[in-house]
């Protein structure tokens, strides 16, 4: 076939694109279901899920090393971590009442100290976001406080040694019809002292900022229009500051992009309401949407590429969240390498069954390259 024939250039342009790589999947000798996923870097990562599990590698995936389970932690499930080096991380479970707890480890998790446990008898953990190794920020399904019901929101000054509770007005919510998804532990952004979080259930999901810098801290929010009901809703946010600091979060306060992520878990193929955009802090809805049900978002300031995972797929987005194309698995991937993921902390992706990814370093510059 001569080069000139425009069949040529088809054909070119498709085997370009079928020569990007994907998840690279890892061995990390652990049958949990994994929804918690930390990358602080210099190949040090971790991961957490069902049954006490912790697994962390130093050489960027190349070893998963099992950690030891926090005491009295053999039936938690750890749907959180936030990790600092290779030695230092903090870990939150998931479940009603004394169920949601946070656990700290300095020695490179052979052992863990028990920092916290849900006050609240009905409460339950979602999420567990920290600015650096001394601030962070735990967020919760609503409690009744007193005279305050709202979503449960706690900070720690000291590296989770101590958590104390923000009665925030504003953040007001009916334990019977919102809630947080425990999915990925990226319903919570944090940044310093700016907070924002996503919500679902059957009052519609929501999207809440908090400034606490203001001297008396406020909640505002926007209802969302994503999946509704039980089982639908925002289940992650992330954002990032655009310009000369391309990729860095940045507080509120400056101009931002954003993208949630979300839909209904229980009809993962339905691309209704899965996706929106923000640019500053106005919501639209996605031109075109992601291919399903997404639980994680996260953005990769090299590629200039979004990216987004759930139980049907993976998929991508290089203009700021306003359309997505998937990302299919070759002949360098396995069949299935796209699907059942959980959460995000580029490069690595978990999900059930110990399953772990690592996206290949070419994976996402193949897959915006223009034939």
């Amino acid at each position: 076939m001569s080069w000139k024939h425009p069949i040529f250039w088809t054909l070119l342009a498709l085997a370009t694109i079928s020569a990007q790589a994907q998840w690279e999947i890892e061995e990390s000798h652990t049958t949990a279901s994994l929804r918690g996923v930390a990358n602080p870097g210099g190949g040090v990562a971790w991961a957490s899920g069902t049954n006490g599990t912790v697994v962390r590698t130093e050489d960027g995936g190349y070893l998963w090393q099992t950690c030891a389970i926090p005491p009295g932690a053999e039936k938690l499930d750890f749907r959180g971590i936030q990790a600092f080096d290779e030695n230092t991380a903090i870990i939150m479970s998931s479940g009603t009442g004394d169920l949601s707890r946070i656990y700290k480890t300095t020695d490179g998790c052979q052992t863990w100290t028990l920092l916290f446990t849900n006050p609240d008898k009905e409460g339950f953990f979602d999420a567990l976001q920290f600015t650096d190794p001394t601030h962070g920020f735990l967020l919760g399904d609503p409690v009744t406080r007193g005279s305050f019901t709202g979503f449960a929101l706690f900070r720690t000054d000291d590296g989770g040694h101590s958590f104390h509770f923000l009665a925030i007005p504003g953040n007001a919510a009916d334990p019977k019809t919102h809630g947080v998804f425990a999915a990925s532990n990226s319903s919570l952004f944090a940044h310093h002292t700016d907070l924002v979080f996503v919500t679902g259930g059957t009052a519609g999901p929501s999207l809440f900022f908090e400034n606490l810098t203001a001297a008396e801290p406020s909640a505002t929010s926007f209802l969302l229009p994503l999946a509704k009901g039980e089982a639908g809703g925002a289940f992650s946010v992330a954002l990032t500051y655009p310009g000369p600091h391309q990729g860095e979060q940045k507080s509120l306060g400056g101009p931002i992009r954003g993208v949630i992520v979300g839909g209904d878990y229980k009809n993962p193929e339905s691309t209704t309401g899965t996706a929106i955009y923000m640019q500053a802090k106005h919501p639209e809805l996605v031109t075109t949407p992601p291919h399903g049900f997404r639980s994680a978002v996260a953005y990769d300031a090299e590629a200039k590429t979004w990216i987004t995972i759930g139980p049907n797929g993976t998929d991508i987005s290089t203009d700021d969240g306003k359309n997505w194309k998937p990302l299919l698995p070759t002949a360098q991937d396995t069949p299935d390498a796209d699907k059942n993921w959980n959460a995000l902390a580029l490069p690595f992706v978990v999900g059930p069954k110990g399953r772990i990814g690592k996206l290949r370093t070419n994976a996402l510059d193949l897959t915006t390259r223009k034939p």
